[in-house]
């Protein structure tokens, strides 16, 4: 996990995690968690004497967070609006391909297949060849591309929160340490 070294107005030292900000405006002094939502967390004074105080709540509210909550992820949700297909996002298709040799062309959809911390993997899912297809299995194609991208995205999901697990007990050895 990223930290920040933060010096308050008052000459208070803070390392700051990431997932959490410092707010200080005319009207507010205080600590606000950015994770899967915000919550503020004030420090009751206008000269800083509560931000430790405020300080050690949003860090325990945040590692409750992280604990208890899936991690954000940034997976496209929906298609790009250039996409001239009204295939979801990750999905491709179809696309002809002709095999060498005997030139016989088949028709596949194109799957991408998110994984956390590597690259991308694409595959593909066979509709059928210029004799066997239909609409029909065009359909059966797409349910079975639609599963592997969201078995993808669940995976996906899970090692990020897993990853985040792991930052956040990490997080908390690093600000016992400070």
């Amino acid at each position: 996990m990223k930290y920040r070294e933060l010096v308050l107005f008052s000459g208070e030292r803070f390392l700051v995690p990431q997932g959490i900000q410092r707010i200080d405006t005319g009207a507010t002094h205080g600590w606000q968690v950015r994770y899967q939502g915000t919550r503020l967390f004030s420090d009751h004074s206008r000269d800083g004497s509560g931000a430790r105080q405020a300080f050690d709540q949003a860090t325990r509210e945040l590692m409750r967070r992280i604990a208890a909550l899936p991690a954000p992820v940034t997976l496209q949700r929906s298609p790009s609006a250039h996409k001239t297909s009204t295939l979801p996002p990750g999905i491709s298709g179809p696309i002809i391909r002709t095999k060498r040799g005997t030139g016989t062309r088949t028709a596949v959809l194109s799957v991408l297949l998110p994984r956390f911390g590597a690259p991308s993997r694409r595959t593909s899912v066979h509709i059928g060849s210029e004799n066997t297809y239909s609409v029909e299995r065009f359909e059966q194609a797409l349910a079975r591309a639609l599963e592997l991208r969201a078995e993808a995205e669940r995976e996906y999901t899970m090692a990020a929160t897993q990853a985040r697990r792991r930052a956040g007990l990490a997080m908390r050895r690093v600000l016992r340490e400070a």
